[in-house]
């Protein structure tokens, strides 16, 4: 997958940006709040995902803008070599509109070579990318939910159907966690008629979250392997990761779970058990990284995951995703610097970066981004 150009109006700071990256290493360099993620979440919404950042859709319009336009080619491509044919595969025109364009359909909308506009989460295994930003790091040390994030989100770029198994899991969890809160808070329904309920939604719960954790377990599978050997090599084999799913059932036990806990869920209000509650154990050296890594450890093992990540994802499509890393060299000593380096050749990557120093050498494009203004450098 190769981005070939980007439009960018009316983008948080950016008012007007022009970009036309690379075919390996794209670089925006500039100081602190200048717009360089800014720049870097544009490229990550034409995956259909939400910002990697967080917020609501109208904190991404320019202030005093009634909409934000992101219009992008990409060029999708099994093999690199076949972008030096001199007939290549079809270039693919996205356009995004996020805000209000017209009274009918705000939010986020996106067309694909001209078609009528749907919500921007259908573009999901269109464009395949994959983000580190400084934020992920809460990926050693958070909850287990940003774990599950991670999981999910990959899925759900890999594997379309993946998405709708997953609302249907939400959208009865939710339903299941209703009907929970007022069974605790007194009995407003019989208890026969609670039951029949909280019967039905298990039923719901058991098959989707049983396809939900087929799905994760697979993928770590495949993951645990690449990240676990990246790290190695970023390490220089100072240290050990191992990576392990903490699941709450074996294969085919999600619904004997559900019944075994049903009177405990019913005093406790809430649902306790399902994939909504599994997690990823990390280790270094076989001690929870959540407990005892240091700051550039956690770096170091999100840093693997993403790149195995990436991997994976190239892997299972023929095409390597996109990679788009924020401040990733930031209190990594030379020698993981120069890995790093080394990593983004031969795949279309886009860093940002307050110092340029570590990328003069490299072959890629270098942009500068001042108060929201790019600019070639």
């Amino acid at each position: 997958m190769r981005l070939l150009s980007l439009e960018v109006q009316n983008y948080r700071n950016i008012a007007s940006a022009s970009l036309t990256p690379g075919r390996e290493l794209t670089v925006i360099c500039g100081n602190n709040g200048q717009g360089k993620t800014n720049l870097l979440e544009a490229i990550w919404l034409l995956t259909g995902g939400k910002s990697f950042r967080g917020g609501k859709d109208a904190e991404l319009v320019r202030r005093g803008e009634p909409f934000a336009v992101l219009e992008a080619s990409t060029l999708s491509a099994q093999h690199p070599e076949e972008l030096l044919l001199e007939e290549p595969e079809e270039e693919r025109r996205i356009r995004m509109t996020i805000g209000t364009p017209d009274s009918s359909r705000p939010g986020r909308n996106a067309s694909v070579n001209g078609a009528p506009p749907k919500r921007a989460s259908a573009l999901a295994g269109s464009f395949p990318a994959v983000v580190f930003d400084p934020g992920h790091l809460s990926l050693v040390k958070g909850a287990p939910e940003g774990r599950r994030k991670f999981l999910d989100a990959a899925l759900c770029q890999l594997y379309p159907g993946y998405l709708t198994v997953y609302r249907r899991y939400i959208r009865a969890l939710q339903q299941k966690n209703a009907l929970l809160r007022r069974s605790a808070a007194g009995p407003e329904r019989p208890y026969a008629e609670k039951a029949a309920l909280l019967e039905v939604l298990n039923a719901e719960l058991a098959v989707q979250g049983e396809a939900i954790q087929q799905r994760r377990r697979a993928y770590l599978e495949r993951l645990g392997p690449l990240a676990c050997s990246n790290y190695a090599e970023l390490s220089h084999g100072a240290e050990r990761m191992e990576l392990h799913y903490a699941a709450q059932f074996e294969p085919g036990g999600l619904a004997h779970l559900l019944r075994a806990r049903q009177s405990e869920e019913l005093r406790a209000g809430q649902s306790l058990c399902g994939p909504h509650r599994e997690d990823i154990e990390l280790l270094l050296d076989g001690q929870p990284a959540k407990v005892f890594a240091s700051q550039g450890q956690q770096r170091s093992v999100v840093l693997s995951l993403k790149m195995a990540e990436a991997a994976a994802a190239a892997a299972i499509t023929g095409e390597h995703p996109v990679l788009l890393l924020d401040d990733v060299l930031s209190e990594l000593d030379d020698g993981r610097k120069q890995y790093l380096l080394t990593r983004m050749r031969e795949k279309q990557t886009f860093v940002t970066s307050c110092d340029d120093t570590a990328f003069l050498k490299t072959d890629g494009e270098v942009y500068r981004m001042n108060g929201g203004v790019l600019t070639k450098a």
